[in-house]
């Protein structure tokens, strides 16, 4: 089967983003107002080919824990969801 998971990873509440702080200074100097926060983070999709959702899951968590993701400074959220893959014929 195939799955694809989205993933997303953002820098802790309680760490300093220098980058969100770059961009609100730009929204500023555009005149964009009223904007309180900005975080930035990283967007990630896999494909994954796995037997069973268990399985699919079992791999994201993997990949975010070992790869994606710095457990001490971003926490990170993801959806799986099954591709349905048709089957065209002539």
């Amino acid at each position: 089967m195939r799955f694809i998971a989205e993933i997303n990873v953002m820098p802790l509440k309680e760490i300093l983003d220098p980058q969100g702080k770059a961009v609100m200074l730009g929204l500023a100097h555009l005149d964009i107002k009223n904007v309180k926060d900005v975080r930035i983070g990283k967007h990630i999709t896999l494909h994954i080919e796995a037997d069973t959702e268990a399985e699919a899951k079992e791999k994201v968590e993997n990949a975010c824990q070992k790869l994606l993701a710095n457990p001490i400074m971003e926490s990170y959220t993801y959806t799986l969801n099954q591709l349905n893959e048709k089957i065209f014929r002539k």
